[in-house]
């Protein structure tokens, strides 16, 4: 029986993962530079940090600050403006009966904004959100779900990870725990073939949180 829930969240709770990207786009078309829709696609799960030293070295290796600084004021605004949950996460957090928990390559005081942005701070205790600041390795490291596990003593068998991306199920998956792979957030369009994180590890996937609520309740 799951009795702990250690969710990711961007794309796992908040729909955010097209914000920094989206961002990107939106500066590269002011730029008037074309971008590969497939590469950014890739990006998606890695800490924002390293999503922009990447682009940056890659499109702006002579002037990285200012394209970091650009960048991460446009995706401030869009995040503010834009930030909504996951469709069905609440409904499905007000009915758990588990111990719930979150295991992100964000920084804390993000997730903290971000909860309240949306509505969602009431379901978690701050002591049971693990963050990039919290560990020495971001995801695909499994530092930050090892953190949570041991913190908490969680048996590994009584647990489950719910994850949107290949980097995020890697982590999980050398955590030892069992990963469920989520494709509701907007970054999983259409194009997206499911079976990237079933090849990275997760044992499931689901499209909506009323599957995911069948699959743990059939553990």
């Amino acid at each position: 029986m799951i009795k702990n829930i250690i969710f990711d969240f961007d794309g796992v709770l908040v729909d955010s993962e097209t914000i920094v990207l989206k961002a990107f786009s939106k500066y590269m078309q002011e730029c008037r530079i074309k971008t590969n829709e497939k590469e950014l696609a890739n990006l998606v799960g890695k800490p924002t940090i390293v999503v922009i030293d990447i682009l940056s070295e890659k499109y702006f290796p002579e002037n990285k600050k200012k394209f970091s600084d650009d960048v991460m004021n446009i995706a401030s605004n869009i995040y503010k403006k834009e930030l909504k949950k996951i469709v069905g996460v609440e409904e499905f957090l007000e009915k758990s009966k588990h111990n719930l928990y979150i295991g992100s390559n964000s920084l804390k005081d993000r997730i903290l904004d971000g909860l309240k942005r949306v509505g969602l701070e009431k379901y978690f205790n701050s002591n049971q959100i693990y963050s990039l600041d919290l560990v020495d390795n971001p995801k695909p490291h499994p530092d930050i779900y090892l953190k949570a596990v041991n913190d908490n003593d969680l048996i590994i068998d009584e647990t489950i990870i719910i994850e949107d991306s290949v980097v995020g199920v890697q982590a999980g998956q050398d955590a030892n725990v069992k990963v469920i792979g989520l494709t509701a957030g907007g970054h999983w369009n259409k194009n997206r073939d499911e079976k990237e994180l079933i090849n990275a590890g997760a044992f499931v996937t689901a499209n909506d949180y009323n599957k995911i609520q069948e699959i743990i309740e059939s553990l």
